[in-house]
């Protein structure tokens, strides 16, 4: 990566285990400080809960019939729902 790059992850235990830390400052990577459980400043979180409410009520019945919903349902979500800030965010 060239310099003056930021690296940005969330907090999941993963990206925050004692290795994955050691691993990024011994690379000199910096990265971004993100709060714990910050789904609002993610927007993908926010698409994933979409997909998962409308996929939920389809009510899939096996693996073969979830994929399909998910890519259809996928497909159906507007733009402005991907544009919008989620109402639940304090910075909108």
């Amino acid at each position: 990566m060239k310099r003056g790059w930021v690296f940005q992850h969330d907090n999941d235990p993963k990206h925050t285990a004692r290795a994955t830390k050691e691993w990024l400052r011994k690379k000199h990577f910096k990265v971004l400080e993100w709060p714990s459980q910050s789904p609002d400043l993610n927007p993908i979180e926010n698409l994933w809960r979409e997909l998962k409410v409308r996929v939920a009520q389809q009510q899939p019945q096996n693996i073969t019939a979830l994929e399909e919903i998910c890519m259809e349902e996928w497909a159906k979500i507007p733009a402005t729902v991907i544009r919008a800030p989620p109402p639940s965010c304090p910075l909108y």
